[in-house]
């Protein structure tokens, strides 16, 4: 007796979801992972005890990528380790992984403008802020504005996103647009999974608006 089509889609689809439910499992489990310790170091170590760590993470983070590379999550991640590695290193070794950095976060964009809930605009941001410029480096001040305003849109509370484009604006010397997004990011809600890191920043944003008032 042949099989009835609609059994046997079904058992397709099963079959399909048992080939797919553990990598996507899987991926969550070493995402989060990354998040957790990227979060810890990041807000309880110094700079200079963060980098080995980091440098460990980013390689981790790479090997995601590759694993899964058509995911907005994953490339974010990458780019937000890599952007975090470059500012603990610091100097002309910031350079390498504030590219590499550069380029997973504008593929992330491409595959989910929205993804990460702007993070990746908002880190972004930071990089063309911070960079030097060309010849040297990628940091361009038009460019780092228009990332902070594209997370802005998304996110127009959010702690992060209004802290640094707070410390942008008053490198720029527009001292009043940098007091007003200063107090945001104070006022602002942390997101969940992310207490530690917009902890972090709350009390940056408080001792930048201290130091602009």
């Amino acid at each position: 007796m042949p099989i009835p089509r609609r059994l046997l889609q079904a058992s397709v689809l099963g079959l399909a979801l048992l080939l797919v439910v553990p990598n996507v499992l899987a991926q969550a489990s070493e995402l989060f992972s990354l998040k957790n310790r990227w979060e810890h170091v990041t807000t309880h170590n110094s700079p200079d005890d963060q980098v080995d760590t980091l440098k460990a993470l980013a390689g981790e983070a790479e090997a995601l990528s590759q694993q899964y590379p058509d995911n907005a999550d994953v490339l974010t991640w990458q780019g937000i380790i890599l952007a975090s590695l470059a500012s603990a290193e610091g100097g002309l070794g910031a350079l390498g992984p504030a590219k590499e950095a550069r380029a997973a976060l504008e593929r992330a964009i491409e595959i989910d403008p929205r993804g990460s809930n702007a993070s990746a605009y908002v880190t972004l941001g930071a990089l063309y802020a911070r960079a030097p410029g060309w010849p040297i480096a990628f940091g361009d001040s038009e460019t780092a504005e228009a990332m902070f305003q594209k997370a802005l849109e998304i996110r127009p509370q959010g702690i992060d996103v209004n802290y640094y484009y707070a410390s942008f604006l008053a490198e720029e010397g527009r001292t009043e647009q940098a007091i007003e997004h200063a107090r945001r990011a104070v006022k602002g809600q942390v997101r969940e999974g992310r207490e530690d890191s917009d902890e972090a920043r709350r009390e940056d944003a408080r001792a930048l608006l201290e130091s602009l008032e």
